[in-house]
């Protein structure tokens, strides 16, 4: 009869966690508006070979490792994690998420059971430190790495802008950037560069690039070239009309950022502070705790409290997101 309230409340936990990383894995305006960047980059396509050609590319130098082949059975939705490994820029592959996410579980687990949680209790939570801790890491490498980019990225345009005004082609004047330009826009593109070198179409270059980054700022590029490459005209004065309205979107987004930042800490505050207090407490004195896995009448206020919480978390979250 015990181990009902405590795997109720052990399932309330991970459920209101899950949500509390749900509302602030980042709003979904961007994703809406990925999707119609998407739409837009679709009309303006060379054509279906190039896409054709970038999947055969990657289908071709795809080189696995057993512990790979493993992450990719066990892991959900193996694709989309691959794709977030790529984003980081770093060398990190499935078989290394998969051994840190289990690391992770096992010794968050082992510890917990060793000050005393009951074992369904224990494996609940280090299950969420397993999966969500290099979730979280990832998340934040990408971020970092996608706002360096876009810091740098104006500079690089406007670095093209010079280039073509002084009569080098646009094939040229990628590489001068790859070469000039530090940080992540620097290695994006040098690779596209080098991939024009071994063949590779710019599109085709571009599309992979735009695909592997996510961000809107480099899709807008994409799509700026490949309009101009049908109608014609000025790319010089079209780029550095992009690289205006670039700067104009990061001073938007460092204002906003601003302006919710004190939302932001009351509400990662709020919606941290009792899971702090309450692991101090059990660190403190563990029997005392025991009684909210044991009397119903605690596991209903700690059910009620963090159905509250998520309900309060996800607005705050909703609250503070912004289109831009």
């Amino acid at each position: 009869m015990e181990l009902l309230p405590i795997l109720a409340i052990a399932f309330g936990a991970f459920c209101v966690l899950g949500m509390m990383v749900f509302a602030f894995a980042g709003p979904s305006p961007a994703r809406a508006g990925t999707r119609r960047l998407t739409a837009v980059r679709a009309r303006h396509s060379a054509s279906s070979d190039i896409v054709a050609e970038a999947q055969l590319r990657r289908i071709s130098t795809n080189r696995n490792t057993k512990m790979d082949d493993a992450a990719t059975r066990f892991l959900p939705n193996p694709a989309l994690l691959k794709k977030r490994l790529a984003m980081t820029g770093k060398s990190w592959t499935m078989g290394q998420y998969l051994m840190a996410s289990v690391g992770l579980f096992v010794v968050a687990a082992m510890l917990l059971w060793l000050r005393g949680a009951p074992v369904l209790l224990a494996a609940t939570l280090g299950l969420f430190v397993g999966a969500g801790l290099p979730h979280f890491v990832v998340g934040w490498n990408i971020k970092r790495r996608i706002t360096q980019f876009n810091t740098k990225f104006p500079d690089a345009i406007e670095l093209l802008v010079r280039g073509l005004r002084s009569g080098l082609p646009i094939t040229e004047t990628i590489g001068v950037v790859g070469h000039e330009v530090k940080g992540p826009v620097g290695e994006e593109f040098r690779a596209i560069a080098d991939k024009m070198k071994i063949g590779r179409t710019m599109d085709a270059a571009l599309q992979e690039t735009a695909d592997r980054l996510g961000t809107a700022e480099f899709q807008f590029f994409v799509i700026t070239i490949a309009i101009q490459r049908e109608t014609g005209g000025n790319l010089a004065e079209t780029l550095a009309n992009l690289a205006d309205v670039l700067r104009k979107r990061m001073q938007m987004k460092l204002k906003i950022k601003a302006m919710s930042s004190e939302s932001k800490a009351s509400a990662y505050i709020i919606g941290s502070l009792p899971f702090i207090v309450f692991g101090i407490i059990w660190y403190i004195s563990g029997d005392y705790m025991q009684n909210f896995f044991i009397d119903e009448r605690l596991i209903i206020a700690g059910l009620g409290g963090l159905v509250w919480m998520s309900i309060g978390a996800f607005i705050m979250s909703r609250m503070i997101n912004f289109e831009i």
